[in-house]
């Protein structure tokens, strides 16, 4: 791995992204002791294993363990946080898939994950090491050979074609979905306790209690994590952090930085260094 980032707490804290030669697949391996993950989101299925430690993580309002010889099987946008269980924290690599994609290279749609952690050790070490074999790819096809066996021994734990438990964005609450829908679309915006309770018919201290029931974060949670998944996809499109910042509502580079550093381990510069995307400075 890279150099450790300035934000991590612990010189043995690393984490990396890289992009191999097909869009829809973003991969990531790290090793964290200190760092605690913010909750955040991926607009992708995060398939992957732990390869030494236990991480321990809050997602779909429950605290769950992974320890080593795990696999990891997160549905696209689940809030979900990260830390380390043991003083010796935990090394994993992971697999960020667009669903568009997983449909396309299996013919199936309406795959879903019940339970996020795994214990099964033969998959895992087997799902690791494809997981190498995607980073280290050097074409297209090797790329497509390694996804297609990994997706293959995934897919006894999926469920296929059938209705995935109601996701945040969707959820029966109608009033309660307007006002998420309103984080998703104004993200940029000061929005407000008022404006956000007063879109779903509440009094704020009514609606703040059950938007925290429903989606298992504060408004505030939920509005970062999605300012943050937008500023990763206009970070990999190779737009500056500066610009970046403005775009998404922060208040400034420096922001930018502290938040994204806390919700994916890196800085946006070293982000953007690790696909090779870092904006080129005008001549």
């Amino acid at each position: 791995m890279q150099a450790v980032p300035d934000h991590f707490e612990h010189p043995q804290d690393a984490a990396e992204f890289k992009r191999p030669a097909r869009p829809g697949i973003e991969l990531y391996r790290a090793r964290i002791v200190r760092h605690a993950f913010d909750p955040h989101t991926h607009e992708a299925f995060g398939l992957g294993a732990i390869e030494a430690g236990v991480e321990r993580f809050r997602y779909r309002g429950g605290e769950h363990l992974a320890p080593a010889d795990s696999l990891v099987l997160m549905n696209p946008d689940e809030l979900h946080t990260g830390r380390a269980e043991t003083a010796q924290g935990w090394r994993y690599r992971m697999l960020y898939l667009d669903a568009n994609l997983l449909a396309e290279v299996t013919g199936e749609r309406g795959w879903s994950f019940a339970q996020p952690a795994v214990h099964e050790v033969r998959t895992a070490r087997r799902v690791s090491r494809l997981l190498g074999t995607l980073w280290d790819a050097p074409d297209r096809l090797a790329v497509d050979c390694a996804l297609a066996n990994l997706l293959q021994l995934l897919r006894p734990h999926a469920r296929i074609g059938l209705a995935q438990s109601p996701s945040p964005a969707v959820r029966a609450d109608a009033a309660l979905a307007r006002a998420h829908a309103l984080i998703q679309d104004r993200f940029a915006d000061a929005l407000s306790l008022e404006r956000l309770a007063h879109e779903a018919d509440l009094s704020p201290f009514h609606f703040l209690r059950r938007f925290r029931q429903r989606y298992h974060a504060t408004p505030h949670q939920m509005l970062m994590a999605v300012r943050l998944v937008r500023a990763k996809q206009q970070l990999a499109a190779g737009v500056s952090p500066a610009s970046v910042a403005a775009d998404v509502g922060l208040v400034d580079q420096p922001h930018l930085t502290r938040r994204f550093a806390r919700m994916y381990g890196v800085t946006p510069a070293r982000y953007q260094a690790q696909l090779r995307t870092r904006p080129v400075p005008a001549r």
